[in-house]
């Protein structure tokens, strides 16, 4: 048994992480049983792999070094990482790339919409690196993804996961006309771990992109996620609770945050099992019609399915 994290440079012989690499090395606690998962080694990983790489794409599953990725590339689930493989970013969890991105690939959608197609995805979701280097952030190229899933998977339902578009004016409207199924945006942690996790972005900004999403469509299903096990106490996590709520989020997601390197955040605590359903109880019963809360849960693992009872709930409300 073994979880897999990309810590490797990359073909130039660069670190993975530059910005890190005079960071003191953070302890990091041995993973418990319920955190393990198997090695990818599947035709079906293969294949789409394959797939993936014949269109020139990125995966947040590679990327952020998922450990869900063995089991969903089996079934031929890939979450697509637009805008390159390098973020503008340097967030204290997160194993994605961090430096100058190149130019955008105009052929980008079209290539997202026929890897989609090729996967037979009845459920595809969409995230990207940060872009603040961009005007509108990023928010035009992934209208161009949606309409493109569209035009050539017209059955498919799309999940976006967007960045928080901080200062750019009309970025989130771009993205919510493009009519996206599910807007996702995660808050990944709770308000006072920001300055350290995810330094970056600011709270109060992604609560009120989620909001405005509602404000713009009351129809559009959003959702949101955070990580445990960085430090955050356990009313830390309800007020979030409550925030979303406030904010009429629909879906909430609970993980266990993961170390990918010695250089990255530590983790403080394995969050059992048992305390992640606790917090699922209490989320549903704050008001969430949907709610996944578990260690190894990830904001695209079992998107699909966890949308289609969602949707299923929609005229019950």
């Amino acid at each position: 048994m073994a979880v897999l994290i990309d810590n490797v440079p990359d073909a130039a012989g660069r670190p993975r992480h530059p910005e890190k690499a005079h960071r003191p090395d953070q302890p990091a606690l041995r993973k418990p049983d319920w955190i393990r998962v198997k090695a990818p080694v599947s035709p079906g990983y293969t294949e789409t792999q394959r797939i993936v790489r014949e269109n020139g794409l990125h995966t947040v599953c590679e990327e952020a070094g998922c450990p869900n990725i063995g089991e969903c590339w089996e079934n031929k689930h890939a979450t697509f990482m637009i805008m390159g493989d390098t973020c503008t970013r340097a967030c204290a969890f997160c194993n994605v790339k961090t430096g100058l991105p190149g130019a955008l690939n105009a052929a980008e959608p079209e290539h997202v919409a026929q890897a989609t197609a090729k996967l037979g995805l009845a459920h595809v979701v969409v995230t990207s690196v940060d872009r603040d280097d961009l005007d509108d952030g990023g928010a035009g190229h992934f209208a161009a993804v949606i309409a493109a899933i569209r035009a050539r998977c017209p059955d498919t339902t799309i999940e976006v996961l967007t960045p928080d578009f901080l200062r750019k004016d009309g970025a989130a409207e771009t993205v919510i006309t493009a009519r996206p199924d599910i807007f996702n945006h995660n808050l990944e942690t709770v308000p006072s771990k920001y300055l350290t996790v995810r330094p970056g972005a600011r709270y109060f900004v992604s609560i009120r992109l989620l909001q405005h999403v509602k404000d713009i469509d009351p129809a559009m299903f959003t959702k949101s996620g955070i990580m445990v096990g960085l430090g955050e106490e356990r009313n830390e996590i309800l007020q979030v609770m409550d925030d979303l709520r406030a904010a009429d989020v629909d879906f909430l997601t609970i993980g266990q945050y993961l170390q990918p390197s010695r250089k990255h955040h530590p983790v403080v605590r394995f969050v059992p099992p048992d305390e992640f359903e606790a917090l699922q109880t209490i989320a549903y019963a704050k008001g969430f019609s949907m709610v996944s809360a578990s260690p190894l849960t990830r904001s695209s693992h079992h998107a699909g399915e966890a949308f289609a009872r969602l949707k299923a709930l929609r005229p019950a409300r």
